[in-house]
């Protein structure tokens, strides 16, 4: 997961609001959204080589999202990690509160390459970045999170947040195609506002735009999540191959808060 845009409980109809890209290999296969066999409570898309996954939800209202932190200017690969999906996986099949879980992971945190985290449910939320190292409760509005830390203003991420706060402001029910369209922009950011994160300019440019299309690399789905004062969750994800669209897929359900 590369961009993820969300809004908790400033809107007349929906508690939260998530619109999210994952940006991926195109070669690393990966299952489409769905409720997993093994844990039939979870509905996420499934990273097929770590078995993991970026995002996803349960029955019972739980939510987690994932992002890589990008800086190799000081934080080069390692070998021998746990594969990031396993944190979100955990979360969303383990019986734990949030803070809980993201105290177990800030103990292993070494464990992991750079990373950037979301755990809770309908009603709140928290975060935590294993560079950073703080568990924080996330106040509610609007926020966005690519590869660095929550709402630092890269291009991609103030561009986003303010058309995503824009269209949700200005709108009581919300269309999932147009949050869609919104993540679908493609343009480049100026070589001026980019950021440094030792991967060379002409890289930071393609990896710039809130939907990447490089040969090799790019956007593989979207995912528009959604939840009403009623507990009415509905979840599409919007698959691509090489960036090109391929398909849409609905799940829609009441969470069982019993």
């Amino acid at each position: 997961m590369c961009l993820i845009n969300f809004h908790l409980h400033k809107h007349p109809t929906y508690k939260l609001i998530v619109v999210a890209n994952r940006d991926e290999s195109y070669a690393r296969p990966t299952a489409p959204a769905n409720f997993w066999k093994d844990y039939p409570e979870v509905l996420a898309g499934r990273d097929l080589l770590g078995m993991g996954t970026w995002l996803g939800v349960t029955m019972q209202g739980k939510f987690a999202a994932i992002t890589n932190f990008r800086d190799f200017t000081h934080q080069p690969t390692l070998a021998n990690k746990i594969t990031r999906g396993e944190i979100v996986k955990r979360y969303l099949t383990e019986d734990i509160t949030p803070q809980s879980y993201l105290e177990n992971i800030h103990q292993n945190k070494d464990l992991y390459e750079g990373f950037n985290v979301i755990v809770g449910d309908v009603n709140q939320l928290f975060y935590y970045n294993n560079n950073e190292m703080k568990i924080k409760k996330i106040p509610n509005g609007t926020h966005g999170l690519s590869n660095h830390m929550l709402n630092t203003p890269w291009p991609k991420v103030t561009k986003s947040k303010r058309k995503f706060e824009q269209y949700i402001m200005t709108h009581d029910v919300i269309g999932a195609n147009d949050l869609f369209d919104i993540f679908a922009d493609q343009e480049l950011a100026p070589d001026n506002m980019l950021p440094d994160t030792g991967v060379g300019l002409d890289l930071e440019r393609q990896l710039s735009p809130l939907f990447i299309k490089t040969p090799n690399y790019g956007t593989r789905s979207s995912t528009v999540l959604f939840i009403d004062h009623d507990n009415y969750l509905t979840f599409v994800e919007r698959t691509y191959q090489n960036g090109e669209f391929v398909r849409d897929t609905r799940h829609s359900f009441r969470i069982n808060t019993s």
